[in-house]
């Protein structure tokens, strides 16, 4: 009954500013100011001037709720649609009680992260995201943790309608997807703290998207280095080293080191266009030549299964490789990087179905000699 009454009051404050002679031009920033406090705030801060009247339907004044705020979203919405120009008056009165909420109550900094996302949500009319998030990285407010509680209320009050996809779109544009650690005080400015924050406020989806994230980068750069000592023609013993501690620091799942070896180390090979005999050459040298890098990473069954997959995979989708299957796997097996005992499971029960029927047939030679061997032991 209460919210019927604040939606139906909100229309008739509407219809009686659009029918006033109000100088929208000369007076937009006193506009947005009176729709948030519900008046013109005295010069420099964010307090209403003493003298003057004040409207108790501000959104500072409504309810923390989604329900309660909307219909001011709404307003301004159907405002900005009449008068696009008056856009940049918003964004200077939002940029100006963003930097300064510090001097809100913490009800009052929650009721402006519900607008904010309200009006994201309902795509208000011309708003740059940048508006809203870089105002928000003023080191005393991210210090206090004022920021951090700001940025979550408006995570959650999004998510509400909205995709992650449409959030982590909503970051880009505001240049902050790949820097969510910003929103934190410095001593907690770790993917660890940000993991728990995230997960105990429930938004366990930005936390799988953070962790993506990191591991995009740690990747990336652990890819950079193997790739410049492999250019660069360093011992091996050197590269093994370099990449374990890598691996140790980024806390990278030992699966996902197997792929990113055999990746790097073809993407090192020296191509020669369409021929094919040369290809396949050179495919293999690489293989034999960096087999006892392969080899410390590779330290049990299922990380050699792995890498099979790995090949297989790429087998697969390269026509320069499809033909090399058998041979690469016979490569593997004679540097020691493959057991035959991971080799014959594959065989016998690999659950990787790409290309698996014609690669199975074009092993069959090879498996057909182990057996035979083993037999013969």
């Amino acid at each position: 009954m209460q919210l019927s009454r604040f939606i139906l009051t909100m229309e008739l404050v509407a219809k009686s500013i659009e029918s006033s002679d109000l100088n929208f031009s000369r007076y937009g920033d006193t506009f947005f100011e009176v729709v948030f406090v519900g008046g013109r705030t005295q010069p420099g801060t964010i307090k209403p001037e003493e003298e003057g009247d004040r409207h108790p339907y501000s959104v500072l004044d409504c309810a923390a709720q989604r329900e309660a705020i909307l219909p001011s979203v709404l307003y301004i919405q159907k405002t900005l649609r009449r008068r696009p120009f008056l856009i940049k008056n918003l964004e200077n009165v939002m940029r100006k009680f963003l930097q300064s909420l510090e001097f809100f109550e913490e009800n009052e900094r929650k009721k402006l992260a519900i607008f904010t996302a309200l009006a994201f949500s309902q795509k208000l009319s011309g708003l740059p995201p940048e508006t809203v998030f870089q105002p928000l990285l003023k080191d005393n407010l991210v210090a206090k943790g004022i920021v951090l509680s700001f940025i979550t209320e408006f995570f959650k009050e999004y998510l509400k309608e909205n995709s992650l996809d449409d959030l982590i779109g909503l970051l880009k544009k505001g240049k902050m997807e790949d820097n969510l650690l910003d929103f934190f005080p410095s001593a907690k400015r770790s993917s660890e703290a940000l993991s728990e924050h995230f997960t105990k406020e429930g938004l366990t989806s930005l936390v799988e998207y953070n962790d993506k994230k990191m591991f995009e980068v740690k990747l990336k750069e652990i890819k950079s280095t193997l790739t410049t000592m492999i250019n660069d023609e360093a011992e091996i013993s050197e590269v093994i080293e370099t990449v374990k501690q890598q691996v140790k620091d980024a806390k990278f799942p030992d699966i996902e080191v197997i792929r990113m070896l055999w990746d790097v180390l073809m993407e090192a090979v020296q191509w020669s266009g369409k021929n094919q005999q040369q290809n396949s050459n050179s495919a293999l040298r690489q293989v034999k030549a960096w087999a006892e890098l392969l080899n410390a990473f590779c330290t049990s069954g299922r990380l050699e299964l792995e890498l099979i997959y790995k090949v297989q995979t790429q087998c697969y989708v390269d026509a320069k490789l499809m033909k090399l299957f058998p041979e690469i796997i016979r490569t593997l097996y004679d540097q020691d990087v493959l057991a035959e005992d991971t080799i014959l499971l594959w065989f016998r029960k690999g659950s990787n179905p790409k290309g698996r029927q014609s690669f199975v047939k074009a092993l069959e030679p090879f498996v057909k000699w182990l057996e035979e061997a083993e037999e013969e032991e």
